[in-house]
């Protein structure tokens, strides 16, 4: 029987657009995985729970924010860089929020919104990089 770690996790990850077509980016809080890196919010996703619930469970989680709009991107593939590291496949959605955005102290530092010229100046990981460049050339 293999491990968890020798199967893929799915997860979600989130475009959370503002008005001038910038997109919401997280600080990793210290003493967490990649402890003062980037990345868009999201999450795994539970057993049981559909993606789209993950996605709004996660927002929620660690933005207090609320979907008000949801569209399916792309998936990404995301091989481990390392044996015996995360395989996880990445299910990124599109999104606009509403709400008064609160973050979640035991997961992230600060927020960024960020667009394409910006992402050079962050240290951002899980490979939410390439999806930004993705998502924007898809705006192109």
């Amino acid at each position: 029987m293999s491990s968890p770690t020798q199967r893929p996790v799915p997860a979600v990850r989130l475009m959370v657009v503002d008005g001038s077509g910038r997109v919401l980016i997280l600080q990793r809080q210290h003493g967490t995985h990649s402890a003062g890196a980037w990345c868009l919010p999201g999450g795994k996703v539970d057993y049981g729970e559909t993606v789209e619930h993950a996605a709004q469970k996660e927002l929620v989680e660690e933005t207090g924010l609320e979907i008000k709009r949801l569209r399916f991107l792309f998936y990404q593939d995301s091989l481990p860089l390392e044996p015996g590291t995360m395989h996880c496949i990445n299910f990124y959605f599109e999104c606009e929020a509403s709400g008064a955005l609160v973050l979640a102290e035991a997961e992230s530092s600060a927020f960024a919104w960020i667009g394409p010229k910006d992402l050079a100046g962050f240290d951002i990981r899980f490979r939410n990089d390439d999806a930004l460049r993705r998502y924007w050339n898809l705006q192109g």
